[in-house]
């Protein structure tokens, strides 16, 4: 049976979600596993960098996706936060490059827009779609790890779309 996995992840520093979901030939789409890579506030961020690359690297090998699907930087208020976040994304990315990943990114607003149809959803709003989505007995607790799902399942959704 020809399946494809996919990994999403919501970079960050202090926490990345992340989410694997499996597309099969018949376009059916199943959540495999989710949940989040936490770096301590007090641990120096060249370790925090090297752990969340670390981390990374771990949950490739142990789920074998062929595709990573980011979601693009956002603006921050913080020029300090914008910064750790692009560090943190840059080591994600290294590692999908390095497990030889199709990279892939979307906008906030993409995802957004494709999980709940409105662009301006907020965190409640997607994790609560992506709970129905996929059916989920308890609720994702971690935002981060909801928003990584829902980061995956734009991707999903963009694969079924027929490109004109």
């Amino acid at each position: 049976m020809d399946t494809t996995r996919i990994i999403g992840i919501d970079c960050g520093t202090a926490i990345n979600g992340w989410a694997v979901i499996e597309v099969n030939h018949k376009s059916k789409v199943s959540l495999i596993s989710c949940g989040v890579i936490k770096t301590h506030k007090f641990t120096p961020e060249p370790d925090r960098l090297k752990d969340i690359g670390d981390s990374t690297a771990e949950l490739i090998k142990e789920y074998n996706p062929k595709i990573m699907v980011l979601e693009d930087i956002f603006f921050f208020k913080n020029a300090k936060t914008v910064i750790k976040v692009s560090q943190a994304r840059g080591v994600i990315i290294y590692q999908g490059l390095t497990n030889n990943l199709e990279i892939i990114s979307y906008t906030p607003l993409q995802v957004k827009q494709q999980i709940t149809g409105y662009g301006r959803a907020d965190k409640k709003q997607i994790q609560f779609m992506v709970n129905t989505i996929f059916k989920l007995k308890t609720k994702l607790v971690q935002d981060d790890a909801a928003d990584a799902l829902a980061i995956a399942y734009c991707h999903y959704l963009n694969l079924k779309t027929p490109k004109v």
